[in-house]
């Protein structure tokens, strides 16, 4: 996003200092990822992306990992609606589900929820199935998974092409081309197969 030139300012809330610096960046650092004295005579952000979120064995508990996927996610989808923010993106996970037997899947449907009623003009959540990419922390777990689905690939086809695992890059990409299409949906659900096909549709 840095390189395209309608784009004029980035915020970036995060917890730590980003390792590259850009002219049109400005990092909002905060340990609790909150945003205190917004100067309201700063650039308006029109878009916002969140992209949130944790696993059981990184959380240590139920709690600790609703305190993320839901809680972190719908504060931080709050402060954005303050900062000015119009529509809006977040990663999800496919599967997610209020009903779901999965108290993850759960979570995240939880949070879907929520955000719907803080009335963006747009909401998208994307919902990959695996990812691939680079990690700070690789899971043993994924690395599994993805090597049995890359052997299966020929054969997912119809719902099961949602789990074919999706490069995390692409995911940021398809995020950013479903906020900048000019789509009139107001609340949007992106699988694996939904972002291939917009990633084709728009590079």
């Amino acid at each position: 996003m840095l390189e395209h030139e309608p784009i004029e300012h980035i915020y970036a809330l995060s917890r730590k200092d980003l390792p590259f610096f850009h002219p049109k960046l400005e990092v909002i650092k905060h340990s609790d990822l909150d945003v205190h004295d917004w100067d309201d005579s700063k650039p308006v952000p029109t878009y916002g992306f969140i992209c949130l979120g944790t696993t059981l064995k990184q959380a240590g508990s139920k709690k600790a990992l609703e305190s993320v996927d839901y809680e972190l996610v719908c504060k931080v989808a709050q402060q954005m609606k303050v900062m000015g923010v119009k529509k809006l993106c977040v990663v999800s996970s496919l599967g997610a589900s209020i009903h779901s037997f999965s108290h993850y899947l759960r979570c995240k449907g939880k949070m879907e929820l929520a955000l719907e009623r803080l009335e963006f003009e747009q909401v998208v959540f994307v919902r990959p199935g695996p990812l691939v990419g680079l990690r700070e922390q690789p899971r043993a777990d994924e690395r599994i998974t993805q090597a049995i689905l890359k052997v299966l690939r020929p054969l997912m086809l119809g719902p099961l092409a949602k789990m074919i695992p999706i490069r995390a890059s692409h995911v940021a990409t398809a995020m950013q081309f479903s906020l900048f299409s000019g789509s009139s949906k107001k609340v949007s659900v992106l699988d694996s197969v939904a972002m291939r096909k917009l990633l084709k549709k728009y590079q």
